[in-house]
């Protein structure tokens, strides 16, 4: 989502959009005369809008990769790389993030006037920032807060035993009382909300982890939708924005930072989509909610413990973790082979699950093969207890709100009520709204 920094940092410029569309011009990046970037007219701080009617397939912008700040192009690269074994970490972000904190604050650096689009990155509204209290109030339920605590957790951990011995023995180019945790902090959301990682090519998808995120002006300036018009482009030698579908003049261009959830969007980027905009929208129920769902309604302990019996089963057979969810999508189950999996083993009866331990769950599973998508009508067609179990286990869910649906559609429906909500109060509605519909969706279908 674009930023609304609304002027240039202190040894900035006074008019950041014009010294960054200059800095462009030096750099070599090529925008389409038929674009503009502007403040009026975009959904969020800035945006790319069309100045003229554009057809499907027009490059808008063209990005050459010595344009790119990333780990290679920084002027700290071969720091970087010398050091590239002690700098791997759980995220992977580690040198970019180096990299930036190196870049944003030297006053000589090539990429200020990129920089002064963010002023001092408090347009970066993620709920890492927000009040834990407020987070918990506004969030319970949608999986961020426990998303949040493991990225603080992480962020905390890369700082103090990688970022700050790397900054120690470098003394002559960083100071931890300007590189600090907070800013640190700041850096890891504004990777988080403008950063790419270039796909990788199919024959290196099994030998290497994903590529290395980098920043990408004025590509990196484009909002986001799920029906988006425009998206990014991978050549050798420079990436480009083409559009997708025929855009009106006056109308803003829209990129796609993939198939993402409205929790996901606002972790990550800051905001969520209102209803029913996100076509990809999800709702997860956790996969220890069926544990819990399929205990409850054991009647003996002997039944309770073929519950756990049955769930030991399935970790063994990776179909279910402590932490895994199923995901759940307005048309159908995504995680449909695990809880297929999952809802059978811990509908079976005793006997049925000692022969099937006895072949180690590796029976021929051929007639279930239709079963295996799990959409709307699909769901409709299970067996009575798996029916009951997925029930038990949606219900469940719901319960971990702090608000039912009737409310927020009340709300969403009250224009000048919806308007008296702060920002974060709005964004935290769409989630919630979304991932509650959905829900209700699939005890319509069950029930």
């Amino acid at each position: 989502q674009a930023a609304a920094g609304s002027s240039a940092r202190g040894k900035g410029s006074a008019d950041p959009v014009g010294s960054f569309l200059a800095w462009c011009g030096r750099a070599g990046v090529e925008l389409s005369p038929k674009v503009r970037l502007s403040r009026e007219g975009a959904v969020a701080g800035y945006g790319l809008l069309a100045a003229e009617q554009l057809e499907a397939g027009e490059v808008l912008v063209t990005v050459p990769r010595t344009a790119l700040l990333s780990q290679h192009t920084s002027s700290i690269r071969g720091l970087l790389q010398e050091a590239q074994e002690s700098l791997q970490s759980q995220s992977g972000w580690v040198p970019l993030l180096l990299a930036l904190l190196h870049e944003y604050t030297a006053s000589s650096s090539w990429w200020q006037p990129y920089f002064s689009l963010w002023q001092d990155f408090r347009s970066l509204d993620h709920p890492m920032f927000w009040p834990e209290e407020e987070r918990t109030r506004l969030l319970q339920g949608t999986g961020i807060p426990e998303a949040v605590d493991k990225d603080l957790a992480n962020i905390h951990l890369e700082y103090s035993s990688i970022i700050l011995p790397f900054m120690e023995s470098h003394p002559d180019i960083f100071d931890p009382k300007v590189h600090t945790l907070e800013l640190y902090k700041q850096l890891v959301a504004f990777v988080m909300a403008y950063s790419f990682q270039e796909p990788l090519e199919e024959e290196d998808e099994d030998d290497k982890g994903p590529n290395p995120p980098m920043m990408v002006p004025v590509a990196d300036i484009l909002n986001h939708v799920a029906n988006h018009n425009a998206n990014l482009e991978y050549t050798p030698q420079c990436l480009q924005m083409v559009s997708t579908q025929p855009v009106s003049k006056g109308q803003e261009i829209f990129n796609t930072y993939g198939q993402m959830a409205n929790w996901q969007l606002l972790h990550m980027y800051g905001f969520a989509e209102p209803y029913p905009g996100n076509t990809n929208d999800t709702a997860d129920v956790q996969m220890v909610t069926l544990r819990r769902a399929a205990l409850q309604r054991a009647k003996s302990e002997a039944e309770q413990q073929l519950v756990r019996e049955q769930w030991d089963l399935l970790c063994q057979l990776e179909m279910v973790g402590e932490e895994g969810a199923f995901v759940l999508g307005w048309d159908e189950v995504l995680t449909e082979e695990e809880l297929s999996m999952t809802l059978k083993v811990l509908c079976m009866s005793e006997a049925e699950f000692q022969e099937y331990k006895a072949q180690a769950g590796w029976e021929d599973d051929s007639e279930d093969e239709e079963n295996l998508t799990l959409s709307k009508e699909a769901l409709s067609r299970l067996k009575a207890p798996c029916k009951k179990l997925l029930y038990d286990s949606v219900l469940l869910t719901l319960e971990s709100y702090r608000s039912d649906l009737k409310a927020e559609q009340e709300l969403l429906d009250n224009k000048e009520a919806f308007e008296k909500l702060s920002g974060r109060e709005q964004q935290a509605l769409h989630v919630r709204y979304g991932q509650k519909r959905i829900l209700h969706q699939v005890l319509e279908v069950l029930g």
